[in-house]
């Protein structure tokens, strides 16, 4: 594999049916793009001003509780609404102005009452509680909708509004494109193959031994052969799952502890609070046995060199495919290598 390293080629990614561009030939080549603003890491226990905190206002002109532990409420400007679009007298046939109704509900979930960490910094205990109610949200909102999205956008880079410790939950009628192309190719692979795509791939990565960065008796946290983002990871159960809620108490708590181990090495790596955006994907709430369906975690994170230069997805990636410059071999050996106490905790 070491040619690999060397010279440009392509890697397919068998989960969504798609091809990534490698380039290690590039990873010396001169920086002269934007260099991002590094947060500032001294926040506050509470912040008067945060409309997460508990006892403060939200923007809707809610109160929230005094909430001692995680706590989750809808969306005060949610994407989704419950209540189904009214199509009576609307021309939806044509194959150019194709639309459908959808259901949904967003919900906001604040990981811990203190404004000042994050899911890398909170101790296990107060990890595996988010895990418990990301199952809980997940057992709810799946009798009532097909697709229940868990993300989180983690850092100003991604997205994130607020610095509060929180993650959101999309839930829907239709099954989003992301999960759809999982979902596809995942199918074709079962009924073709007789197996469960990610159990056999996991099998090989745990035979080759050479993406692993993290790995507990249930879990293990990879950067996937086919990562398109630099440090990009997925985190998977060593049995075969099909969602969250059919986790066993023991998977839990070992997920609360490979998220602390994984999360921790992220801030080590250019100590830094690393950005990402992180989501769950697992089987569809519908009829059908989804047996071809392996729960996993995807880690998106954007910085590339350090804590203020990030990759961006544009020109040649936005119309051609994705494409990247460290090797996946490489990110993973980095990521594998690094402490497991944050760099803040050191003496």
């Amino acid at each position: 594999m070491k040619i690999l390293n060397e010279k440009p080629h392509r890697r397919f990614n068998p989960l969504k049916g798609e091809w990534v561009l490698v380039s290690p030939q590039r990873t010396d080549r001169p920086w002269l793009g934007k260099v991002e603003e590094v947060p500032l890491g001294n926040l506050p226990a509470y912040d008067p001003k945060c409309y997460l905190c508990p006892g403060n206002e939200r923007a809707g002109g809610v109160r929230n509780p005094d909430y001692k532990g995680t706590f989750v409420f809808t969306n005060d400007f949610s994407a989704l609404m419950p209540e189904t679009l009214d199509n009576q007298g609307l021309e939806s046939g044509s194959e150019f102005f194709r639309f459908e109704p959808v259901e949904g509900e967003c919900r906001v979930v604040c990981f811990s009452p203190r404004h000042d960490l994050t899911l890398a910094k909170m101790e296990i205990p107060a990890i595996r509680k988010v895990v418990n109610v990301w199952c809980e949200q997940l057992e709810e909102l799946g009798r009532k909708y097909r697709w229940v999205q868990i993300f989180e956008n983690r850092g100003e880079i991604m997205g994130a509004s607020n610095p509060h410790p929180h993650g959101q939950i999309w839930a829907s009628s239709s099954l989003p494109n992301e999960p759809y192309k999982e979902n596809e190719n995942q199918k074709k692979y079962f009924e073709t193959q007789g197996e469960v795509l990610l159990v056999s791939y996991l099998k090989k990565e745990l035979e080759m031994n050479e993406r692993i960065v993290a790995e507990n008796e249930e879990w293990v946290a990879i950067v996937p052969y086919w990562a398109i983002w630099p440090y990009e990871t997925m985190l998977l159960p060593k049995r075969h799952v099909k969602r969250m809620t059919d986790l066993t108490e023991s998977e839990k708590e070992n997920l609360a502890k490979i998220l602390k181990r994984l999360l921790v090495k992220y801030d080590n790596l250019f100590e830094t609070s690393f950005p990402y955006t992180m989501g769950w994907h697992g089987a569809p709430f519908d009829e059908e046995e989804n047996e071809h369906w392996q729960l996993h975690a995807h880690f998106y994170p954007p910085l590339l060199r350090s804590a203020s230069v990030r990759k961006f997805m544009v020109g040649y990636e936005m119309l051609a495919e994705a494409q990247r410059d460290i090797t996946p071999e490489e990110a993973a050996e980095r990521l594998r290598n690094l402490s497991e106490v944050h760099y803040t905790k050191r003496a």
